[in-house]
């Protein structure tokens, strides 16, 4: 049986939000990622079950290619393409749930949207630090993932009938990259009888996993290559790795949203190296991602050196300057915040 985590009278407000809203929005952060889509879309599928004038699940930009296999992706208004329309809904919403992000500057340019909207906020995350923009937070770092935390939410309002097979390929999606198919943040019993529910929905999770991480272009292939070949820098007496991927060389390998994805887990596969850092550049800013293994906080590091945060052993930030910057900035850092010094697990 699942631990109580979300309090009794913010479940009571959620479910008179739901029964009282007519036009329901779900909206989460820029640059969505597996956790992003597969809680948006587990929420949409749950809420799709009540009779509702309008329900949108709205993104600000676009998502990885190997999520667009999950069900309803279809229906992801991606604001990027339509941004009339999406503030249109955001306006006209009378309940907005907020998903996996902590602050209104993670939804990019639907920010003021988002802030001048009227409508009732509720905030699911799992992100340290939340800002006080919603009316309901439910807020525990502690949990695997902004999917579990929805589905914990869905069971707790009674409703866990109510969750199809759809919703639940979506909820384990968003729980398996979250953690790095259960690679790390994963180390509790409440996460695996969550699985146990949703493979009783149907889910065949071998599948999903082939879906996410093994199906793959060439041009990502021969990416991943030239990254590890010619662009992986180790640092021996820190036990850390470093690779930079600059436009040009994305472009040369005719990238695609998502194509980055999990690269900067691979070093930690090298023994004896605890510590990985990837930087990609964006069109306005350096893409900032952390990984660890054992005691090291990337977290604190990211905080620290870049803008950013996360969990101990995973995090992500932005860097708004050169790549030669973001490098020194990286280095800098690493020269105080020695991984060697840290514990191993």
């Amino acid at each position: 049986m699942l631990n109580k985590l979300i309090d009794n009278d913010k479940i009571h407000k959620i479910k008179t939000y739901i029964n009282k809203g007519d036009k329901i929005v779900i909206l989460s952060h820029e640059m969505p990622d597996g956790d992003a889509i597969g809680s948006s879309l587990g929420l949409y599928h749950y809420l799709m079950s009540y009779d509702k004038k309008s329900i949108k699940a709205i993104v600000p930009n676009a998502y990885p290619d190997f999520l667009k296999w999950m069900p309803g992706a279809i229906d992801i208004i991606i604001a990027e393409q339509y941004p009339d329309f999406a503030r249109q809904l955001i306006a006209e919403a009378d309940v907005i749930f907020c998903l996996d992000f902590n602050g209104v500057k993670r939804v990019g340019k639907l920010e003021s949207a988002l802030v001048a909207s009227n409508a009732r906020k509720v905030l699911i995350d799992h992100h340290l630090e939340p800002e006080p923009f919603s009316r309901i937070e439910i807020s525990h770092p502690e949990t695997s993932s902004t999917s579990e935390l929805v589905f914990r939410m869905i069971c707790a309002l009674g409703d866990v009938d109510l969750i199809e097979k759809e919703a639940a390929e979506c909820f384990y999606t968003g729980m398996m990259t979250d953690t790095g198919a259960f690679g790390y943040n994963s180390n509790n019993e409440g996460i695996y009888l969550i699985i146990s529910e949703l493979i009783k929905k149907g889910i065949d999770k071998d599948e999903i996993y082939r879906k996410v991480y093994q199906v793959h272009s060439s041009n990502r292939m021969r990416l991943m290559g030239y990254v590890l070949y010619e662009k992986m820098k180790i640092y021996r007496h820190q036990q850390t790795a470093l690779f930079t991927l600059s436009r040009e060389e994305l472009n040369r390998f005719k990238y695609k949203c998502g194509d980055t994805e999990g690269f900067v887990n691979l070093p930690l596969s090298i023994n004896g190296i605890f510590f990985s850092v990837f930087l990609r550049e964006e069109r306005n800013m350096i893409k900032v991602s952390l990984r660890s293994l054992g005691d090291f906080p990337c977290n604190e590091f990211v905080i620290k050196y870049f803008t950013g945060g996360g969990h101990k052993n995973a995090s992500g930030g932005e860097f708004y300057g050169t790549m030669e910057q973001a490098v020194k900035t990286f280095e800098a850092g690493l020269a105080l915040f020695n991984p060697s010094n840290y514990e191993k697990s």
